[in-house]
């Protein structure tokens, strides 16, 4: 499938004071981008506030916070989502280097089932993504030693951990040249085709109309 828009074709955001928070081209994806506050010395950001982030994305609750480190440019993770009752709400940041983020959508009923969109996120730019539940999310780091951090909605559940082919034709990621299989974990090198996977293990999240 393509792309859904990025976010440079679409005319509307929202002001929450601290920081900036953008539609994507699909319902509930957010691209959020704090503002830095600079001087000679360098700069001071909001990164986070519960009241402007309700009012953008709604109520929402995180319980765990991870991080990961990539060594080597072109290193692919994902695509990996959470089945229900566990799945998760990413909000994700790049604290080093820069990488190339994806959210496919999986909700059921949705209008853009099974589309994907992208964002380059990075220390330089300081942007965040706001992935509801009910996505699968993965990466491509565009430098070395690049370390990605996100906020989860649900704690992680081994039982529930799923995840799809990160290069499904049906699916059909744009991911950018540098991307390298190769750095693929043995368990993302296995993982199913969307169209293999039946409906109780996708979805999560709010069904669209």
């Amino acid at each position: 499938m393509e792309a859904a828009c990025t976010i440079a074709e679409l005319p509307c955001s929202t002001y929450c004071g601290a920081m900036t928070f953008a539609p994507m081209g699909i319902a509930g994806l957010l691209e959020i981008t704090p503002r830095r506050l600079s001087d000679e010395r360098g700069y001071f950001a909001e990164l986070y506030r519960v009241d402007a982030f309700a009012r953008a994305a709604g109520d929402v609750a995180f319980v765990q916070e991870n991080e990961s480190l990539s060594e080597r440019a072109g290193t692919l993770r994902g695509l990996h989502f959470q089945s229900e009752p566990h799945a998760q709400g990413k909000l994700v940041r790049c604290t080093a280097g820069a990488l190339f983020d994806v959210a496919v959508d999986l909700r059921p009923g949705s209008p853009t089932f099974g589309q994907w969109a992208g964002v380059e996120l990075s220390a330089a730019n300081g942007r965040q993504l706001w992935i509801p539940a009910g996505f699968a999310h993965g990466f491509c780091t565009l430098e070395p030693r690049t370390v990605i951090t996100y906020k989860v909605t649900a704690y992680y559940s081994a039982a529930h951990d799923k995840g799809i082919a990160w290069d499904d034709p049906d699916i059909a990621v744009a991911w950018p040249d540098i991307a390298d299989p190769a750095t693929l974990s043995p368990k993302d090198r296995v993982q199913p085709q969307l169209a293999q996977l039946s409906g109780d293990l996708i979805g999560g999240g709010q069904p669209c109309a």
